[in-house]
């Protein structure tokens, strides 16, 4: 009997925490329904010695009530993964080599400053993991770090075959799913979450873009 209380309980808290979740979106951003837009402004593939290099500027703002979960202590996880692709005609192109990186953006109430921490591996709630981590004293700077992407080492040189045709395919996103539950729940199709932006590009000849 202990056990069926508990478990309606435990149904009951997820449910409330559900609605809670829910009723704060439609409460911070009653009018922004719209995809949020996010674009390419640059995307340059670079081939050197060392390997295959990818540099972007992002264009995108936040939604207000995703900057309002921000500053209420909420972290946004972005993603941004590339994949190198070897053309083959008779079947999908083959993947040959693929990077992410992925970024924690959390505002410190205390210190009133925001950390971004950057990873090759995903990272948990509390950013475990090793990591690469720089503070900010306003979130413009920190979002103008999340936006830049600078010689990013996507592949080996070894990995990239010389008689053959290769494409890269970029993607950048919004990670929903490392929101907390509630809030997971509450995004669930609600178009100002829905933040992303991919590309593929052929690869050029050595030396080229």
């Amino acid at each position: 009997m202990t056990d069926f209380f508990t478990h309606c309980w435990k149904s009951a808290r997820l449910s409330l925490l559900a609605l809670l979740g829910g009723l704060w979106l439609a409460t911070v951003a009653p009018a922004a329904r719209a995809q949020t837009a996010a674009e390419l402004s640059d995307f340059r593939l670079e081939r050197a010695e060392g390997g295959l290099y990818l540099s972007a500027s992002l264009r995108f703002e936040l939604a207000p009530a995703i900057e309002d979960a921000l500053t209420k202590g909420v972290a946004m996880h972005f993603v941004a993964e590339a994949e190198l692709l070897r053309d083959r005609w008779y079947w999908y192109d083959r993947k040959v080599a693929s990077a992410a990186r992925y970024m924690r953006l959390a505002y410190q109430p205390l210190t009133r400053r925001w950390r971004l921490s950057s990873s090759p591996e995903p990272m948990g709630a509390v950013g475990q993991g090793v990591s690469f981590t720089q503070y900010y004293d306003s979130l413009s700077e920190a979002l103008a770090a999340v936006r830049r992407i600078s010689r990013w080492k996507i592949a080996e040189a070894s990995e990239i075959e010389v008689d053959a045709r290769h494409s890269v395919e970029f993607r950048f996103r919004l990670d929903v799913s490392q929101l907390p539950r509630p809030f997971q729940i509450g995004a669930a199709g609600q178009g100002e979450w829905n933040l992303s932006v991919s590309r593929n590009q052929r690869l050029g000849a050595e030396g080229g873009k």
